[in-house]
């Protein structure tokens, strides 16, 4: 029986990825396009309306908008997950029960709430836990370790990869580009995220 070429295409496959990340990685120095990947329209996003900003500065956004875009993943899974286990746990109503502390997460999410409403822009959400920050939704997880024990392996891993995700996000959030090794941090961060995941 013939083998099969498995080692071959996969090597192909990494050689391809390799290229592909060296030639991204020389588009974020340089600043430049080499048209190497199948890239949404200009015309079609909002930050081609701006030509004001600099070309650096919005290659410098498009290049961060993919760590946003991580966060925006992982904080949005992270907030399914809790409320899905609570909602198992304690029913429809759980926010509003026992599970939740009511000074460091309940008000604290109806505030942000009520503010976006008194701003007179539109709310966000219905549900409060749209309104928890990464940190409280680590928190309800600890808080609540008996019903994420057979979740996650451990309790300290999840207090300790919730801060460096949280320290990671800092900058992302309020717009500061991150240089490479803090984005190498914040990808290995999320694997680890998962990966402490039973």
């Amino acid at each position: 029986m013939a083998s099969r070429p498995d080692g071959f295409i996969r090597a192909f496959g990494m050689a391809g990825l390799q290229i592909s990340l060296s030639m991204s990685k020389i588009e974020r120095e340089f600043g430049i396009d080499l048209g190497h990947e199948t890239k949404t329209a200009a015309k079609n996003r909002k930050a081609a309306e701006y030509e004001q900003f600099e070309a650096m500065l919005r290659s410098e956004a498009a290049q961060m908008s993919e760590f946003y875009e991580v966060f925006y993943c992982l904080e949005n899974s992270i907030r399914k997950l809790v409320a899905d286990v609570m909602v198992e746990d304690a029913g429809a109503d759980w926010w509003n029960g026992t599970r939740v502390d009511e000074d460091k997460i309940r008000k604290p999410a109806a505030s942000r709430r009520k503010k976006e409403i008194d701003s007179g822009i539109t709310p966000r959400s219905d549900r409060l836990i749209d309104y928890t920050t990464f940190g409280e939704l680590s928190q309800l997880i600890t808080d609540n370790w008996e019903l994420f024990d057979p979740i996650f392996q451990s309790k300290t891993a999840v207090s300790n990869v919730s801060n460096q995700l949280n320290l990671l996000r800092g900058p992302i959030a309020h717009c500061n580009p991150t240089d490479e090794l803090e984005q190498e941090r914040l990808n290995l961060a999320v694997r680890t995220w998962f990966k402490i995941m039973s």
